[in-house]
């Protein structure tokens, strides 16, 4: 079965049935292109002249540790890639910050559900540095009830685990929730443990073309699509 086509339009989720929005951070509220200009292009240049290589010499060494951990909580770690890398990636990811940038529709989403009085919360895999970082450069807190990472239940949003967490720490009833996110990935765990409603963002990183949203995910391009 082919993907829905990345101009289809995503039907409204029934908010009447909905008590409680989860919002993914980097490609949902947050501008993808930060992560993607970090760790594509930024990390590499600066891990590579530490060591005498070039910015392509670096990306050689570093993608196949990167694959290797992708999906895992480590993946996410600022702390495990600075023991792995020997380098300051928490230092370098501050130098960036001035970077870092809310997509486009996504205040205006989160102003029109603060005003409807439903629970909102951050659900995110970053790094509680990473998450800090950017909250100082864009005042997330100031528009959630809560910032929830990943790293804090042990687990990242691909596992089960944290859905079982987040409803029994975070007192979330999944069925009556909905949630954002940009990875497929992620998005599956979040059905198999029985979240609501699920959307997919399809322009995460607004400097590149919108994709398609996986089959069986609603996709959005942008938060503002959903706004009640």
């Amino acid at each position: 079965m082919p993907a829905r086509p990345a101009t289809a339009k995503a039907p409204p989720p029934d908010w009447a049935r909905i008590d409680t929005v989860c919002l993914d951070m980097d490609g949902t509220v947050l501008d993808l292109r930060f992560d993607n200009l970090f760790w594509l292009e930024v990390l590499p240049r600066a891990w590579g002249d530490s060591r005498g290589l070039t910015q392509r010499e670096a990306w050689a060494e570093l993608k196949p540790r990167f694959d290797a951990r992708r999906g895992t909580l480590e993946w996410y770690c600022i702390d495990h890639w600075s023991e792995e890398l020997g380098f300051d990636v928490a230092g370098l990811k501050r130098r960036m910050s001035g970077h870092v940038r809310y997509l486009a529709g996504a205040l205006e989403f989160l102003a029109a559900i603060r005003a409807t009085g439903r629970r909102l919360l951050l659900t995110t895999n970053a790094h509680p540095v990473s998450l800090d970082i950017k909250n100082r450069q864009t005042a997330l807190a100031d528009h959630f009830d809560e910032l929830v990472s990943s790293h804090g239940f042990g687990a990242p949003k691909e596992s089960p685990v944290f859905w079982s967490r987040l409803r029994e720490w975070h007192h979330v009833d999944l069925e009556t929730a909905l949630f954002v996110d940009d990875s497929p990935a992620v998005l599956r765990a979040a059905r198999e443990a029985g979240i609501g409603w699920l959307y997919q963002v399809t322009r995460p990183d607004s400097t590149l073309p919108p994709v398609s949203a996986a089959e069986e995910f609603h996709g959005v391009r942008s938060l503002s699509e959903l706004v009640p």
